[in-house]
């Protein structure tokens, strides 16, 4: 116990000694060398990208090196930490984008300049909105992952659906024609599987409407669930789900996970990220006898001809306050996240992170309706202890009470609305 303490109050130093230059303009550094921590999906899935960044990087100045040491999800953080404490950071940091909050609140960031990098008036929204706190950006969007909606092309055109739907409306239309061809004499159908703790697409609805989950105002977070927007937002998806969905509303899409769900062959559609379609697909668990007859598309918004915002997954890229090397790691950033770049990204199956590059890959049945999905996003409340409202389920339970009519709408989002205020401002 007594090496804990130790250990966090030399963090906590170090972290304080960082925030003091992290608000600054980044700073120039001779150096020979800069330091690169990237997740091992970049050596194995896109070497060449990484390459030809350094490449760049070095043309623009000789005589620096580039050390890129590929790091693990398990451990990156705990490194990153010991790193700080230790006074020898990266110069460069990969996070996954709901891993930003803490360090760029703590102050263990260099503040950037969006304009100074590639694309950046075009970045995704929903990265962006991972790499900014308090209206401050500490990070550069890299690439992202996005959901869909992947469904039966064979069911869709037994049940006389035509194309696929541009609104909400011809959404709700298209499930209820498929729930009267197929629902009514299999109990266990759903024209489009949603699990009631599905919070990801949920929350979507509420974005959709123009809601939002929480709002920082006077310094302090206030839970906006219960505002009108968000009400029909979760109105609409609570009619949804009751009019097209048989999944059952107290577990979420995971348990059981819904794309193996999908592959026994009682649903026509479900939300799912694009590495859900081949896991529906794989020949030991899923059914690889569909591989003809799926597809996919973009959510519809309840307006007609835009797309709903989604929930963006994905990674960022930073620059720990600490470096000593600042002005290099930021031309490192600037040619890893270049159109080139990017363009390279998307071409090995990623979501570039500007929808400038939407199209790349325009004539991939699997890969476009993601792309163009990412193209409206949202992203929680970039909030340090946002992470302790997902532990306690807020949103989850606040969903079941919902979907199983245990609470009226605006008295479940009033109660979550509560509960999210005493965390976040706890």
């Amino acid at each position: 116990m007594k090496a804990r303490i130790i250990v966090a109050a030399l963090l906590a130093v170090a972290l304080s000694a960082a925030a003091s230059t992290a608000s600054g303009s980044v700073s120039s550094s001779k150096a020979d060398s800069i330091t690169v921590w990237l997740m091992g999906d970049a050596q194995s899935g896109w070497p060449n990208v990484v390459a030809e960044a350094n490449a760049a990087f070095r043309a623009k100045h000789p005589g620096v090196d580039v050390k890129v040491q590929y790091q693990t999800w398990g451990d990156h953080l705990t490194k990153f930490d010991a790193s700080i404490a230790g006074g020898d950071t990266p110069d460069v940091l990969e996070f996954g984008n709901s891993e930003m909050t803490k360090y760029m609140a703590s102050g263990a960031l260099k503040q950037l300049k969006a304009a100074n990098f590639p694309n950046s008036k075009t970045w995704l929204q929903g990265l962006k909105a991972s790499c900014t706190y308090n209206g401050k950006l500490f990070g550069v969007p890299y690439y992202a992952g996005a959901r869909a909606v992947i469904y039966r092309k064979d069911q869709y055109k037994s049940a006389g659906i035509k194309g696929t739907p541009k609104s909400q409306t011809e959404f709700l239309s298209a499930g209820k024609k498929l729930m009267k061809k197929f629902g009514k004499n299999d109990p266990n159908f759903s024209a489009f599987y949603f699990a009631g703790k599905n919070w990801y697409a949920s929350l979507a609805y509420v974005y959709d409407y123009g809601g939002q989950i929480a709002t920082r105002k006077n310094g302090k977070w206030v839970g906006t669930l219960e505002k009108p927007n968000a009400i029909k937002g979760l109105n609409a998806v609570k009619n949804v789900v009751g009019t097209l969905s048989r999944a059952s509303r107290t577990t979420d899409e995971a348990h059981p996970q819904q794309a193996l769900v999908f592959a026994k062959g009682h649903v026509a559609s479900f939300i799912g990220n694009g590495w859900e379609w081949p896991y529906a697909l794989n020949k030991d668990s899923g059914n690889p006898d569909l591989a003809n007859v799926v597809g996919a598309y973009p959510m519809p918004s309840h307006v007609q001809g835009k797309l709903m915002p989604e929930f963006l997954g994905g990674s960022d890229l930073a620059i720990p306050a600490q470096s000593k090397n600042a002005s290099l790691a930021a031309d490192w950033i600037k040619a890893f996240t270049s159109t080139s770049a990017e363009t390279g990204l998307a071409k090995v199956g990623n979501i570039p992170n500007t929808t400038k590059l939407a199209n790349v890959n325009k004539d991939n049945p699997q890969l476009a309706p993601f792309a163009k999905a990412a193209s409206s996003s949202w992203f929680v409340p970039t909030a340090p202890n946002w992470v302790n409202v997902e532990n306690a389920d807020v949103l989850q339970n606040m969903l079941v009470q919902i979907y199983t009519g245990k609470k009226s709408v605006i008295s479940a989002a009033k109660s979550a609305d509560k509960q999210i205020q005493n965390i976040l401002n706890g």
